[in-house]
């Protein structure tokens, strides 16, 4: 079957993002937009994602649970779970290690904690725009020693990927890799490539959603088909 994925979106909690795109709203325009499987990834914190799954739910969508891993040479990496509590250990492991930093809101923008109806529940104090202490292969190895699915994001985007900042692709177990423009001009050997929204706003959800052929609906499944790059199929 043909189904629809976006792996790479964030929310309030992102300083990046709107304030206005919670979770929920997410969700549901991902929704109408007849997306299957959708990811929440927001920059080194885990903490919207209970909201998200309750939101996936009402809107009969597959949720993944992810972040956004800045690494330590800069490089931004998706880290996607099929558990809850799965996610948020991992997030409370990354936040751990970011720079004992604040945030200034006035410059970066609001790092915003909401429930399933958008209520504002906390603001972040900590920089979660800033890099960790892990390395590149540090993440890759600790998600993937988690049942995550790892995918080095938009790999051919001028900054914060790894093109740009490591000047190639290290030959590791990546789950995919994610570009903004097809084809790739780079060496992704037999990596699958996904195209995701990196939404930052309402607007932007579903604008770069791909297909996956998978036999039915679930996360094992999904693993499974990324394993064969001719599985994947993108928006005309």
């Amino acid at each position: 079957m043909r189904i629809a994925i976006d792996l790479h979106n964030h929310s309030c909690l992102s300083p990046c993002a709107s304030d206005d795109l919670s979770p929920a709203l997410l969700a549901v325009e991902a929704m109408e937009q007849g997306i299957n499987i959708l990811a929440l990834t927001d920059h080194n914190s885990s903490r919207n994602l209970p909201a998200f799954k309750e939101a996936c739910e009402l809107c009969d969508i597959l949720p993944l649970f992810g972040l956004e891993i800045t690494t330590n040479e800069e490089v931004h990496i998706l880290t996607l779970f099929p558990k809850l509590e799965d996610a948020l250990a991992f997030g409370t492991f990354v936040e751990f290690l970011l720079p004992k930093r604040k945030n200034d809101k006035r410059l970066f923008g609001n790092q915003l904690v909401v429930n399933v109806e958008g209520e504002v529940l906390q603001e972040i104090d900590a920089m979660l725009s800033a890099a960790t202490s892990l390395s590149f292969s540090d993440v890759v190895e600790e998600a993937l020693s988690r049942d995550a699915l790892v995918i080095p994001a938009h790999i051919d985007r001028y900054a914060n990927s790894v093109l740009s900042n490591l000047g190639f692709l290290p030959n590791l177990a990546y789950s995919a890799v994610e570009a903004i423009h097809l084809p790739v001009q780079a060496d992704t050997k037999d990596w699958a490539i996904v195209t995701g929204s990196d939404a930052h706003s309402l607007e932007q959800v579903g604008r770069r959603a791909c297909y996956i052929e998978m036999e039915d609906l679930s996360y094992e499944n999904l693993k499974e088909a990324l394993q064969n790059k001719n599985n994947v199929s993108y928006q005309q």
